[in-house]
C-alpha cells in the first residue's frame, strides 16, 4: 500500500507566507545561531545582567499579598491565578497608575487591554480600525517591521511617510500621504508612529513637532496609533512627553509593553484605547471594549500568571518603572555613548569622506544607524559574521516602498562597553574590506 504524504503549494496558502519581510527576521535569527561566537549588534533584547531568577518569585509573592489586602478569599486568588480571567486583564489598575506616575498620562483603567505583548496589540487595533480593503494605513519609514508585518497578515494596505530630518514623520508630510490616498479612492484610517527612539532608525520627534503631527492626523481625520517601548531610555532625563499625553482629542491609540521595561519572557504589553463607539442603536462602548470582543476569538485572555509577576513588579516600585529602569537607563547611555565614540574612533573624518560613511547620533535607547559605501544585505551580513566575527541588521526591510540599502542597524543593548570597542573596531574592517 503506498502512502501519498499531502503537499501544500505556497501558492495556495497566504500571501503574506512568501512576503520576503517575513524571512528576513527568520534570517536574522538562524544567521545569530550559525556565528554564536560573532559579536552582534542585531538583537534588540534587553540587557540580561538586570535579570535574577529569584526576582520572579518575590515579584509574584508581592501580587499575591496585594490580592489579600484587596480582601479576596484564598480561593478567590486561586481563581484569579489558575482560571482564564476577564480579557481585558487583571492588572489595568496598576497600568494605569504607573502611566500617571511614568508618563503624566491619566488613563481609566477600563480603557486598557493587557495583550499578549506588544505585537498582539498591534493586530487587535488594525483588526479593529481596518473594516474594508480602502482602509490604508500609514506608517513612519522606516518603520519597525511588526507593524508592517502585522498590516500584511491582515491584508491592510500601508503607505509609507518618510521621517524628516529630525525625527519623526513631518505633519506636511503626513497631510500630503492622507491626501493622496484619498484621492486614490482609498480611505486613511491611521498612522503608526514611534515618536521616542524608533526602531530601527533610533531618531526621535522633537517636541515642538509633536503638537503639529496630531494637528495634521486631526485634520485628515487620522487615528495615531503610537508606540513607546523605548521612551524610557533617554540618555538624559528631560521633558519629552508622549503623543497621548498631549491627547486632547482622544486620537491617540497607545501601545505600550514591559519587555524592556521589565523583561521581554513575560510576552505582555497593553493598549490604551479610550476612543467612543457608536453602535447602530446609539450605545456608546470604549474602543477598549471592542478590542477585548477580538482579543476574545485570539488568545482568549493574557496568562494571568505573567500579569501578576508583572503586577507585583509595579507594586514592589510603588507603580513607578522610571526609577525602577534608573540602572539600566545608565547602562544603556554608556553603551550608547560607547558606540558614537568608537565608531569616531574607527572612522576619523578623512575616511569618512572617503569611505562615504556616516551615523546618526540618537539622543538614547538602543539604536543608531550607520550608513556604508556598499550593499548592506543579508549575504553582507553573513559575510560579516563569517570572515569578521561581528553582526549587524540590514535596514533595506524596514522600508516598505524600498530604500535602505546601503544602511545597517547598530544596537547596543546586549553587549558591554569592551564588547562594543571589539565590536566596532571588527566592524570598521569588514567595511573597509566591503568598500574595496
Amino acid at each position: 500500500m503506498t502512502t501519498t504524504t499531502t503537499t501544500l503549494p505556497l501558492g495556495e496558502l497566504h500571501a503574506s507566507l512568501a512576503d520576503p519581510l517575513l524571512d528576513a527576521m527568520t534570517f536574522l535569527n538562524e544567521v545569530t545561531e550559525r556565528y554564536p561566537d560573532a559579536l552582534s549588534f542585531a538583537p534588540g533584547r534587553p540587557h540580561e545582567g538586570f535579570f535574577e531568577p529569584e526576582d520572579v518569585h518575590g515579584h509574584l509573592d508581592a501580587y499575591l499579598a496585594h490580592l489579600a489586602e484587596r480582601g479576596l478569599s484564598g480561593s478567590a486568588v486561586r481563581t484569579a491565578l489558575f482560571q482564564y480571567g476577564p480579557t481585558k486583564g487583571i492588572i489595568a489598575d496598576l497600568v494605569a497608575r504607573t502611566l500617571a506616575n511614568d508618563e503624566g498620562l491619566h488613563a481609566a483603567p477600563e480603557s486598557l487591554v493587557l495583550t499578549v505583548g506588544a505585537q498582539e496589540g498591534m493586530l487587535l487595533v488594525l483588526r479593529a480600525l481596518c473594516a474594508t480593503p480602502e482602509d490604508v494605513l500609514l506608517v513612519s519609514s522606516p518603520c519597525y517591521v511588526g507593524v508592517t508585518g502585522a498590516a500584511r497578515l491582515l491584508d491592510v494596505a500601508t503607505v509609507p511617510v518618510p521621517e524628516g530630518p529630525d525625527g519623526g514623520p513631518d505633519p506636511q508630510a503626513v497631510r500630503a500621504a492622507a491626501r493622496a490616498v484619498r484621492a486614490a479612492g482609498r480611505r486613511p484610517r491611521a498612522l503608526y508612529v514611534v515618536p521616542d527612539f524608533a526602531n530601527p532608525s533610533g531618531t526621535s520627534m522633537p517636541v515642538e513637532a509633536r503638537a503639529g503631527l496630531l494637528d495634521a492626523a486631526a485634520e485628515e481625520a487620522l487615528l495615531v496609533i503610537e508606540d513607546n517601548p523605548y521612551g524610557f531610555f533617554a540618555r538624559e532625563a528631560g521633558d519629552r512627553p508622549t503623543l497621548k499625553a498631549l491627547d486632547r482629542r482622544r486620537q491617540v491609540i497607545y501601545l505600550g509593553s514591559f519587555a524592556k521595561t521589565c523583561f521581554p519572557g513575560a510576552r505582555l504589553g497593553y493598549v490604551v484605547a479610550d476612543q467612543q463607539v457608536l453602535a447602530p442603536d446609539g450605545r456608546t462602548t470604549l474602543l477598549a471594549d471592542e478590542l477585548a470582543k477580538l482579543k476574545s476569538m485570539t488568545t482568549v485572555n493574557t496568562p494571568a500568571l505573567s500579569q501578576a509577576v508583572i503586577g507585583g513588579m509595579l507594586l514592589r516600585h510603588g507603580c513607578r518603572l522610571r526609577d525602577a529602569n534608573a540602572p539600566a537607563r545608565a547602562h544603556y547611555a554608556a553603551n550608547l555613548a560607547a558606540l558614537l565614540r568608537e565608531l569616531e574612533r574607527h572612522f576619523p573624518p578623512a575616511e569618512r569622506a572617503r569611505l562615504g560613511v556616516s551615523w546618526n547620533e540618537p539622543e538614547g535607547g538602543f539604536f543608531a544607524v550607520l550608513q556604508v559605501p556598499f550593499t548592506a544585505d543579508e549575504a553582507a551580513m553573513e559575510r560579516c559574521a563569517r570572515e569578521h566575527g561581528v553582526l549587524w541588521t540590514p535596514m533595506a526591510p524596514f522600508y516598505p516602498a524600498g530604500g535602505g540599502e546601503r544602511r545597517l542597524r547598530l544596537s547596543i543593548s546586549a553587549l558591554s562597553e569592551r564588547q562594543i570597542g571589539t565590536g566596532v573596531a571588527r566592524l570598521a574592517d569588514f567595511v573597509r574590506a566591503a568598500a574595496g
